[in-house]
């Protein structure tokens, strides 16, 4: 299989991390980058570096606010007097919020959700190599190829209409989904299999019928992200029946990750899309450092076989998935099963 990636996300290398009050290593870095890569290559996968693409169809994705902010926020951040390197949210917006503030610490706390997506010099650069990542991975089903992996760092699901959050900038699955609906894809699916629900995804596309958007995750109740990904959140307006969330138990085993996939599969049979993307979480792994499931490397393989039935073209886009040893080796059977 053709896997297609970029050097450029070496130039985001967080260095803030607030959990549970305690400041401690992003296990967003760029090691697993290169640890995905590497066994990718090894397995015997061709790697690709990405071309840089037209980013105009982030406009679709994200609004122009939020992208200047990305884009030019540091340079104001780092104007402050006392400024740590990095942007970090210490305010955000309440419930009952009526104006959004012009001060860059008023816009982090509107734009970032969280303290693990802290924003420095390198970040917009590194996201939009992300984004040249996943374009790219259109660009190869455009030109026939019936399977296509785009290792995206950093990810995207959690990215939001014009809100960073768990590690998330710009939405790389909703920006490819977006070009390939105007390069002529009448439907197209989503399939997320992250153990984090897919919200920024659902959040862009809920009220739309022609991308369905199906999310299997570990249960929110108790985990991020906590706020969203229950299964009364069908979509809205239009959109109303093509959101489907598929929340697994914690603990949950290969039985019951690989039987939500094929659950979600069938409805995705069902909308019959022109292409399918998968957004390719490997943190349901049970050594993954953030997992709260029991999923193994033959679980992963499995996964793979059922969403592999499918008839049409398959993107596969990175995710999750943090350093352990068996980072690579999830991937690398996941990519066999479904290249096979």
């Amino acid at each position: 299989m053709k896997v297609v990636y970029s050097e450029g996300h070496r130039s985001h290398d967080p260095q803030t991390f607030i959990h549970r009050g305690r400041l401690i290593q992003s296990p967003e870095r760029p090691e697993r980058a290169d640890m995905l890569l590497s066994s990718a290559i090894a397995a015997g996968h061709e790697a690709l570096e990405a071309s840089r693409t037209d980013a105009s169809i982030l406009t679709r994705v994200h609004t122009a606010r939020y992208l200047d902010f990305l884009e030019n926020g540091i340079n104001e951040w780092l104007a402050l007097p006392h400024a740590g390197p990095e942007i970090v949210p210490n305010t955000h917006p309440n419930r009952f919020a009526s104006h959004y503030a012009s001060h860059i610490v008023a816009r982090s706390g509107f734009h970032q959700a969280d303290t693990s997506c802290p924003i420095g010099r390198g970040t917009w650069s590194a996201a939009r190599s992300s984004v040249d990542t996943a374009l790219n991975v259109g660009d190869l089903i455009a030109s026939g190829q019936r399977r296509a992996y785009g290792l995206c760092r950093p990810p995207g699901h959690h990215a939001c209409t014009e809100m960073a959050w768990g590690f998330c900038y710009l939405n790389n699955v909703a920006a490819l989904a977006e070009s390939l609906r105007l390069n002529g894809a009448d439907r197209i699916a989503i399939l997320d299999i992250d153990i984090h629900h897919g919200n920024g995804t659902q959040q862009i596309f809920y009220d739309r019928p022609d991308v369905l958007t199906v999310s299997v995750h570990a249960d929110p109740d108790g985990f991020p992200m906590f706020f969203s990904g229950y299964t009364d959140e069908i979509g809205s307006g239009a959109g109303e029946g093509f959101n489907i969330n598929l929340p697994l138990k914690h603990g949950s085993d290969d039985a019951a990750f690989v039987d939500a996939i094929a659950a979600g599969m069938r409805r995705i049979g069902d909308f019959g899309p022109d292409v399918l993307l998968v957004a390719l979480g490997l943190d349901a792994y049970r050594g993954d450092p953030l997992s709260v499931l029991d999923v193994s490397t033959d679980g992963f393989r499995q996964a793979a076989r059922a969403i592999s039935d499918f008839c049409g073209p398959i993107g596969l886009l990175q995710e999750g998935g943090y350093p352990c040893s068996e980072l690579g080796d999830n991937l690398v059977a996941f990519l066999g099963a479904i290249d096979g």
